[in-house]
Formats: C-alpha cells, structure tokens, sequence
C-alpha cells in the first residue's frame, strides 16, 4: 500500500528572501493499493510533477508525508528509492548508447547481479517489444522507442511502485498502446501504479481510481463511479472540466 498522507511542498520564488512562496501542493492525501493504476489529473501547473517527485524522493515534501507499507519517505529514503521506478519527462538518455548499454548500467547502479540483469533485459524487451532496435544508439531511435527504452530502464530493478508522469505525452498511438497496455499488465501482476496525466481518455481507460487536482489542491477523489456520481456530469471529462473552466458548475 501507498498512502500520501497531507502533502504539502511550498517553493521560494526567484527574488530572494523577499519573494511571495508558491505553495505548489496544498495537503494531498490518497492512496493506491497493490493491482490499482491511480489517476492524479490537473492542468500543466496543477503540481501532479511536484507531487511525484515528492513520492520519489526527488524534493522533500514542506510537510506531510507519503509511506509505503510501514516506510515513510522522510526517514527510509535509500528504502523507498529501492522500491520505486520513476520516469518523467525530464529524463534525458544519452544519444550515444544503446537501450541494451543503457538497462546493464542502470541494472548494475541498482546493484543487481549481472545474471538477473539479462533476466529482466530480455523480460521487458519482449513486453514492450523492443528486440528489434535494443543494439540501436539512442540518437538513432524514433520518440517512441526512446519512450519505451526509458520505461524499460526506470524498472529494471523489477520495482513494487511504478510512478509514471505523463507516460504516453507525444506518443503515436501504436507506441502508445503499447506503454498502456505494459501498464495494465503490470497491475494485474501486483504493481502499485500512479500516473500523472490531463488526457480523459487514457485515464478512464487505465485507472481504477483518480484524483483530480487543481492548483495545488485535490478537488475530487475515488472511483470514477463515485466522482460522477457526486457530480452533476455524465462523464470524467465534464468532472474535470468544470474545476479549470470559467462558468463552471464547481467554480
């Protein structure tokens, strides 16, 4: 289980000690449970990013707290680094190597044995379908297969929570389905999976429970019978909608 429990993470603006504090994540709470892909649905500057990297330990959360079983991020950091596989946007692979270089290198900085590397190597090339450009120099590759081979990488380590940002932005619909359907596949084996993501359609088809949120603050939550049903809409889109559209039925 991974609970978030009242996160908040605040950031000091850019002029000095005089600058106004932008409180990105306003007290978010929510948890996944083991075989569930959850939503967290906003807006470009929502703080689904900060709210990521705060579960991966990228930036320390101002208060709250996020726990994995009985770890919490505040005290068991190497811990949960161990137990999670990341991948954002700004994750940059170097154009000279290949997806095969890339997996050892990441495997052996995660300290696997060489022997368990190739296991997994040859596991994820086949689930993402990936055989037919692993010895290709990155520089050579198109977007999504620069995609999958950085999917490929954050989970080398087989890891029990997979945090994803965006995971299918820019991608061609084939590349795509691929990496959604590597995502389902992953919680029907048990995975703890959170996604961040503003396209309806790719939410209501993988999560089993969103959370919508809007400038630093969640506005809805649960199943998404349970925030239609709370709503005046038909519809996730129409949910969302309404929280960043002027006129509104929640505004």
């Amino acid at each position: 289980m991974l609970r978030v429990e009242n996160l908040s993470k605040q950031f000091k603006g850019s002029r000095g000690s005089s600058a106004k504090t932008v409180l990105a994540v306003n007290n978010l709470s929510f948890q996944c449970k083991p075989g569930e892909i959850y939503g967290l649905l906003g807006p470009n500057g929502a703080g689904k990013t900060t709210t990521l990297r705060c579960l991966s330990t990228l930036i320390k959360p101002t208060s709250g707290n996020v726990f994995i079983d009985s770890y919490n991020v505040l005290e068991h950091g190497k811990v949960f680094r161990s137990k999670i596989g990341f991948l954002t946007s700004d994750m940059k692979l170097d154009g000279y190597f290949t997806p095969d270089y890339m997996m050892n290198w990441f495997g052996r900085l995660n300290k696997m044995e060489d022997d368990v590397i190739q296991e997994r190597k040859s596991k994820l090339f086949t689930d993402l379908q990936m055989t037919d450009f692993i010895h290709k120099k990155i520089d050579k590759l198109s977007t999504g297969m620069k995609q999958k081979t950085a999917v490929a990488i954050s989970l080398i380590h087989d890891p029990d929570v997979i945090i994803f940002d965006e995971p299918t932005n820019g991608l061609d619909i084939v590349t795509s389905k691929a990496v959604t359907d590597f995502l389902v596949s992953r919680a029907e084996a048990g995975k703890i999976i959170i996604i961040s993501t503003h396209n309806m359609t790719i939410a209501e088809k993988l999560c089993h429970r969103f959370g919508i949120i809007v400038e630093g603050e969640m506005k809805e939550e649960g199943t998404l019978s349970e925030i239609i049903e709370g709503s005046n809409w038909d519809n996730l889109e129409d949910v969302f909608f309404s929280y960043i559209l002027p006129g509104g039925d929640h505004v």
